[in-house]
């Protein structure tokens, strides 16, 4: 199983590279569209890591995978910009997903 990063910046996607994820960077949500069309094509991919900005480009999209979509995971990691609670994140996503609230 394979990460996979979509980026709002080439910061970000340079750090995750050297440690060994690959990604690209996305500044529109058609471009945000097709990078999640095609990485979820590729069953090698396990985790989408999604930063803040990027899934602000499309709230509706992004929420539409997690729910109707049981590969890949998007998970939502911090940018260089430090915005978003990310255990916030979490744990709206257990509750979206199992209905548990945290």
């Amino acid at each position: 199983m394979k990460f996979y990063l979509i980026s709002d910046n080439m910061d970000t996607l340079t750090g995750m590279r050297l440690a060994g994820i690959e990604g690209e960077v996305a500044h529109t949500a058609p471009q945000l569209r097709q990078a999640l069309d095609r990485v979820s094509a590729d069953p090698a991919v396990g985790v989408v890591l999604l930063t803040r900005r990027v899934m602000d480009l499309d709230p509706a999209l992004v929420e539409a995978h997690k729910t109707r979509h049981k590969r890949p995971l998007l998970a939502e990691v911090p940018d260089r910009h430090g915005a978003g609670d990310v255990s916030q994140a979490i744990a709206q996503y257990v509750n979206e997903a199992i209905g548990l609230k945290l």
